[in-house]
C-alpha cells in the first residue's frame, strides 16, 4: 500500500504545472489565530508571495489577519468562498484540528496547494482522505511539522541510519508543562461573544452550547476539537523519529494515563504513556501537564526548547544506542559516547569507548521560516515537500493511537497496510468521526 501511495505520489508530483520563479504565488489564510498569522508572516517572505485572501468565523481575528496583510486582501467569514477564487494558487490552514481534513481537501479540489498546521487531521481515517485527496488532484500538501526542515535533524538521521550509535532498541519521546493547579479553569455556558459564528466554528464537531474554554486558545484540551498533548507537541517528534530511524510503521500500542490531578473543565489526560513496538525498537511516548521537568541533563551553555528552570529538558526524543545516546530537540542535540563505567555486575566494559560516538553538542533555531520556504519552492519546482501529506499522515496516526489505545484500555495490534486493528471492532470505529451535518469528508 505504501509503496503505492509513494509510487502514485512521485507521478503526481511529476505531472502537475509548477509556478514559474518569477510569478507572484498568491496565498489565502484561512484560521487567523495567533498560529495562522504568524506562520503566514513567515510564509509571505519569500520572494514573490502575496496573501490575498484571508479568512476567519471570528471578526477580531479576521480583522487582525486583513490589516496585516493589507488593503489588497479580501476578507471572508466562508472558507468556501475562498476557495472559490480561480486567482489563489494555495491556502494556509491554520483551523482548529477538526477543520483540517474538509478544508484541505476541498482546497484540493478547487485547485489549491495547501500547507495545513499540525496535527495534520483529527482521526486516522481522515488523514487518508487527505492523502487520497492530494494524490488525485495533484496537489502539494505540505503538513506543517516543520522538524522536516530543520538540518540538524537531517544531519542525525544521517549519524543514525549509517550506524553512528550502533544498534537502537529503545527510543524515547516526552512532552512536559506545568499547568497544575488550576489547568484551564472553570467557565460556564453562555452566549458566543459578538462576532463569533460559533455554529460554523463548531463545524462538523458535535453542537455544544458555546463555551469560552473550548474556544480560539484552549480548544485542544477538548476530544471534540483535538487530541491532546500527544497530538499537539507529540507529532512533531513522532515525524522525527520516523526520520531519524527509518522505519514508520508501528506493530502496536498500549497505553495507560487519565486527568488524574487537574480539576478544571477540559477532558484529555495530564498524564500519559504510551509504548509503541516498530520492527526491532520500542518507542515511549510520555506526557504531563502538571510538572515541566521532563528529562534532566543539560550542558552548560546551551540552549532547550521551551526551558523554564536550570536544569529541565521539557519536551524532546532519546535515542539509545550500543555506540552511543542522542537527545535531540528543535532547537539542537546532545550526543554522548557509551560510558565504560556502567557495566553490570561481573561483565567486564572496556577502559575505553570501542567506536563510539563522540561528544557534541550544537544549537540552532526553529525551522518554520524555512518550512514555509520549502512549501513555496515545491510550489515552484514541482519536486515534493520535506513533509509530504503521507509523511505527515503517518507521523499523525502515530499520535491517534495512542488516544484510541488510552480508551480501549488494551494493547492493540496495528496492521500498517489496511490501517486497521484487525478483530478489533470497536478500536477502529475510533478511527474516524462521523462529521455533523450538513458537512461531511469530501469523497
Amino acid at each position: 500500500m505504501y509503496r503505492r501511495a509513494f509510487l502514485a505520489g512521485a507521478a503526481a508530483f511529476a505531472a502537475r504545472k509548477a509556478v514559474g520563479a518569477n510569478e507572484t504565488l498568491r496565498i489565502g489564510l484561512i484560521g487567523c489565530g495567533g498560529r495562522g498569522r504568524y506562520v503566514a508572516g513567515l510564509m509571505s517572505q519569500a520572494p514573490g508571495i502575496q496573501f490575498a485572501a484571508v479568512c476567519d468565523v471570528y471578526d477580531a481575528n479576521r480583522e487582525r489577519a486583513r490589516s496585516w496583510a493589507g488593503n489588497g486582501a479580501q476578507a471572508y467569514s466562508d472558507f468556501r468562498r475562498v476557495l472559490e477564487r480561480k486567482d489563489l494558487d494555495a491556502v494556509l490552514v491554520a483551523t482548529p484540528d477538526h477543520w483540517h481534513a474538509i478544508i484541505t481537501m476541498l482546497a484540493c479540489e478547487s485547485g489549491k496547494h495547501v500547507y495545513t498546521e499540525k496535527p495534520l487531521a483529527y482521526s486516522v481515517r481522515e488523514g487518508r482522505a487527505m492523502v487520497t485527496a492530494a494524490r488525485r488532484y495533484k496537489r502539494v500538501v505540505q503538513a506543517g511539522t516543520q522538524h522536516r526542515s530543520a538540518p540538524h535533524f537531517a544531519e542525525l538521521a544521517q549519524l543514525v541510519r549509517g550506524g553512528g550509535l550502533g544498534a537502537i532498541a529503545f527510543v524515547r519521546v516526552w512532552n512536559y508543562v506545568n499547568i497544575f493547579p488550576g489547568g484551564i479553569g472553570h467557565a460556564a455556558d453562555g452566549p458566543a461573544p459578538p462576532g463569533l459564528d460559533w455554529d460554523f466554528w463548531l463545524g462538523p464537531a458535535p453542537k455544544v452550547p458555546y463555551n469560552p474554554l473550548r474556544c480560539l486558545t484552549t480548544f485542544r484540551f477538548f476530544r471534540d476539537y483535538a487530541g491532546g498533548t500527544i497530538t499537539d507537541f507529540g507529532t512533531h517528534r513522532f515525524d522525527t523519529v520516523h526520520q531519524i530511524m527509518g522505519p514508520d510503521k508501528p506493530k502496536s500500542v498500549m497505553a495507560v494515563g487519565g486527568r488524574f490531578v487537574l480539576k478544571d473543565d477540559g477532558d484529555v489526560p495530564d498524564t500519559m504513556q504510551v509504548i509503541y513496538e516498530y520492527p526491532g525498537w520500542v518507542l515511549s511516548y510520555e506526557c504531563s501537564s502538571i510538572n515541566g521537568h521532563g528529562l534532566g541533563g543539560r550542558t552548560p551553555g546551551m540552549r532547550y526548547y521551551n526551558a523554564r528552570g536550570a536544569d529541565d529538558r521539557p519536551h524532546g526524543m532519546a535515542f539509545y544506542g550500543t555506540k552511543g545516546t542522542l537527545i535531540a530537540d528543535r532547537i539542537g542535540y546532545d550526543l554522548y559516547p557509551p560510558d565504560p563505567r556502567y557495566g553490570f555486575g561481573g561483565v567486564k566494559t572496556p577502559s575505553q569507548p570501542i567506536g563510539g560516538a563522540p561528544r557534541k553538542w550544537m544549537n540552532t533555531t526553529d525551522a518554520t521560516a524555512a518550512h514555509t520556504r520549502n512549501f513555496v519552492d515545491a510550489i515552484r519546482t514541482g519536486a515534493p515537500p520535506a513533509c509530504d501529506v503521507e509523511t505527515g499522515h503517518r507521523a499523525t496516526l502515530v499520535a491517534h493511537l495512542g488516544n484510541i489505545a488510552l480508551r480501549a484500555g488494551r494493547k492493540l495490534e496495528w496492521d500498517s497496510e489496511t490501517e486497521s486493528f484487525p478483530g478489533q471492532p470497536d478500536a477502529n470505529a475510533m478511527l474516524y468521526r462521523e462529521p455533523r451535518r450538513p458537512w461531511s469528508i469530501p469523497g
